[in-house]
């Protein structure tokens, strides 16, 4: 009791002299929270690297800008894959930068207090990466939340009480399916099957059925434009550029929202089964509110048109899309940041228990 009153006048004092941050680390972008601030940086994960000096050249928009424009010297890599860091110091080089661009203006005297959003069933190994690319990007504490978990605190759902609730999070890289009650995720799994993966699809499909060879930007536009997992009575249409794969020479072709289905189908049915499994292992009880209060949708893939609908008509459960679902997870590592004590049991890494004991 007395070490818990000391903790919360030294977490006061703390915040006196610096900073506190929100990270939603994501494969494809990242995302900063700064405490009186709200969100401060959204920049794509992505760092452009000069290999011939080992420098870092540019971080996020200016690096994905360079993305097959950059002479052999210069590389541009993303650092996370699926979800997890691949590169480490890379990553601590993208997190310092935007760690240093969060604080712009708002210099302190001390490290920031850093709350980081991850996919959820990370091992104890790929936590501790994070913990150490933030403390070495200029953290002063670091504390881990799940993904879903911070997306249903960002939603303001009812994570502390002893009430069911389930969020889909669809990132860049991974797509986090969690039932959560008291604090804690009861049934959870993790797959990679998310906006990247989506992406990929529509590649191969536009490779196959008309043979032409297009980029990841140009098939994560098409899933924006013309993209939508319900027919509807007119055709979305929308006009896609490429190299053909038997001339070489550029070509246009009219794709619709049919072939955009046609081509994420397989990876959408493994994700709606993913949600069927998580329901069929949750306890009654949880279920039974989950039936009741519906499922959360959250992260940039609950914009694809008509996804909300297909999930309601095949689960027969209402679903609900988040308010601005792209920053949902970064809001709520904001929120956790407002108060920690109260939803310490929702951390999955405090700061004491990653320390090195002596």
């Amino acid at each position: 009791m007395i070490r818990d009153i000391f903790k919360k006048y030294l977490d006061k004092f703390y915040a006196l002299f610096s900073n506190e941050i929100g990270i939603d680390l994501g494969t494809a972008n990242t995302l900063v929270y700064l405490r009186g601030r709200g969100i401060v940086v959204n920049e794509p994960s992505i760092v452009a690297i000069n290999e011939k000096t080992g420098r870092v050249v540019a971080v996020g928009k200016q690096a994905k800008e360079m993305l097959g424009r950059t002479p052999t010297h210069i590389k541009a890599v993303q650092p996370l894959i699926d979800g997890v860091i691949s590169d480490f110091e890379v990553t601590e080089e993208m997190l310092a930068y935007l760690i240093g661009r969060a604080q712009e203006g708002r210099r302190s005297f001390l490290g920031p207090r850093v709350v980081v959003g991850v996919p959820s069933g990370i091992t104890n190994v790929e936590i501790r990466a994070v913990r150490d690319a933030a403390r070495n990007a200029g953290a002063r504490e670091v504390h881990i939340i799940e993904e879903p978990m911070a997306a249903a605190i960002g939603m303001k759902l009812p994570v502390n009480e002893p009430v069911g609730s389930m969020v889909i999070d669809i990132g860049g890289g991974t797509s986090d399916i969690a039932v959560i009650s008291l604090g804690g995720i009861v049934r959870s799994k993790n797959l990679r099957i998310a906006g990247d993966k989506l992406n990929e699809d529509i590649i191969s499909y536009i490779r196959g059925e008309f043979k032409i060879l297009v980029g990841a930007k140009t098939a994560e536009d098409l899933k924006i434009r013309a993209g939508s997992m319900i027919e509807s009575d007119t055709p979305i249409e929308a006009t896609v550029r490429g190299r053909d794969l038997v001339t070489g020479l550029p070509r246009e072709v009219v794709i619709t929202d049919s072939d955009i289905r046609e081509a994420i189908s397989h990876s959408i049915d493994t994700l709606v089964d993913s949600v069927r499994e998580v329901l069929e292992t949750t306890p009654p009880e949880v279920l039974s509110d989950v039936m009741q209060r519906g499922v959360y949708l959250a992260g940039g893939g609950a914009l694809i048109k008509g996804l909300p609908e297909l999930f309601s008509q095949v689960l027969k459960i209402p679903v609900y899309v988040a308010n601005d679902p792209f920053t949902t997870v970064v809001r709520g590592a904001g929120i956790v940041l407002e108060d920690v004590s109260k939803f310490e049991e929702s951390l999955i890494a405090k700061e004491d228990e990653l320390s090195p004991t002596f």
